[in-house]
Order: C-alpha cells, then structure tokens, then sequence
C-alpha cells in the first residue's frame, strides 16, 4: 500500500502516543531552510522548489 500523506497513514502496530507530529510550516516559519543541531553537529533542512525536503550535513 502505498501512502501519499504521512498523516493518513494508519500505524496500527504502534500506539499514536509514541509518535509526534510537527508539521513543517510550523518549523519553517515562512523560510525555506532551517539549521538543526544535533548530537554537537549543526544539519541543514532545505524546502525544494518541488517541495521536497533535503537534509544536509
């Protein structure tokens, strides 16, 4: 089964409460790029023209 939209995906092995869900425009916040820092390294989220998302470290 393919899913388009991750937030119609039934996850019946899981309980919801172990999943969060952010929507990107929330981290976004009208840019298309935000750095996010992990584990003491800093990755770069990026929207594409075609609206996917890049993750770069």
């Amino acid at each position: 089964m393919m899913v388009d939209n991750f937030k119609d995906m039934a996850l019946q092995s899981e309980p919801a409460a172990q999943y969060r869900i952010i929507e990107s425009a929330d981290l976004f916040r009208g840019t298309n790029e935000i750095m996010i820092r992990h584990d003491g390294l800093v990755y770069r989220l990026k929207i594409t023209r075609q609206g996917k998302l890049i993750l770069n470290k």
